[in-house]
């Protein structure tokens, strides 16, 4: 769990997240949105919401990570807390907010590749990889331009599906729009700032989720450690283990602690919010792999196998440290910005 400062209300969400995740197994968007009603979760109050941030969506994020049910509602969330900042009485929002509309965010850290926008809303270009766009109704395209509202539209906007490695599906996206074809919301110096805060929102939370795995594994294997026994001794006694184990450890205490800076920095809207979010996608990926390998070398040939849900979390956790994009993008990100 995420050392965060959350209010009584925050503090009741996540309760109520932990009860309901400890009876369901992954839980699908009509869980996500008619039962717990996460759908609205950063949509303005006005509009039907909770009026919800970044701390909203980070709690949501670690508790949704090891169910693995976080990829596309991460994807939403982002867009309707842009749509609800940039236009707060859009009409698209109530939808949003009961989960009978989804959205999808198309930024540069939520997708593989981004389009062009040319003369405000003119849209060429391509978008691999963009993560919950394969349900989407609704496209929220934000870039240093424009920030563009598109409808799901399959014969204005090309979709191909992909099962990721995960089990996760996300979309490749084809755009040859006119202006008439997308609604601008903002451009120029709003679109930039606003599009620069959805994609370190963005970050932190997937850098939110990877934790809240890094954490399931290492819980799993210190369980494991305990009971499988060679030589009539628990495995855990071996010195070799246990120094694994005290690595993973430490590596998940540093993702954690930076992640934390990261989703402050954002909520707060810091100066060094940039510095912050990238150093915390450099050490979360750091993570991933320290704890990923180590448990599943704890585990043995079974660590990987659909049987142990060890197999799907470092998949999960896998997917979210490639997302984030090249750690070398992130540190000279982190030299140009840190202070």
């Amino acid at each position: 769990m995420l050392d965060l400062p959350l209010s009584p209300d925050q503090q009741l969400l996540q309760g109520s997240l932990q009860r309901f995740l400890a009876d369901k197994g992954r839980p699908g968007w009509r869980d996500l949105s008619d039962v717990l009603g996460l759908g609205g979760i950063a949509v303005p109050d006005a509009a039907g919401g909770f009026g919800g941030g970044m701390l909203d969506i980070a709690l949501v994020m670690a508790e949704l990570g090891p169910a693995l049910a976080g990829a596309d509602w991460l994807s939403h969330a982002i867009a309707t807390w842009l749509l609800g900042r940039t236009v707060p009485g859009h009409d698209a929002l109530p939808g949003l907010a009961a989960g009978t509309l989804r959205a999808a965010i198309i930024c540069p850290a939520s997708t593989a590749s981004m389009p062009s926008v040319e003369d405000g809303a003119i849209v060429r270009g391509s978008a691999a990889l963009v993560a919950g766009g394969a349900e989407a109704d609704l496209f929220l395209l934000a870039d240093s331009n424009a920030i563009l509202l598109i409808a799901a539209d399959r014969d204005k906007v090309d979709q191909r599906h992909r099962i990721m490695l995960d089990g996760s599906v996300t979309a490749d996206l084809g755009f040859a729009l006119n202006a008439d074809d997308a609604e601008r919301l903002a451009s120029g110096m709003a679109a930039r700032s606003r599009t620069a805060a959805a994609n370190d929102m963005m970050l932190a939370a997937r850098c939110a989720e990877a934790v809240g795995l890094i954490q399931r594994m290492v819980a799993d294997s210190a369980g494991y450690l305990g009971q499988r026994q060679q030589f009539g001794m628990p495995i855990g006694s071996f010195q070799a283990l246990r120094h694994r184990a005290a690595d993973m450890q430490l590596a998940m205490m540093k993702a954690a602690a930076l992640t934390e800076a990261a989703i402050l920095g954002v909520e707060q809207d810091r100066g060094d919010r940039a510095a912050l979010v990238s150093a915390a996608c450099v050490e979360t990926c750091d993570a991933v792999r320290i704890v990923g390998e180590s448990a599943v070398q704890i585990h043995g040939a079974m660590g990987l196998t659909e049987e142990l849900r060890l197999g799907g979390h470092f998949k999960r956790a896998l997917a979210i440290a490639a997302a984030m994009g090249p750690q070398t993008d992130h540190l000279a990100r982190f030299a140009e910005t840190a202070a």
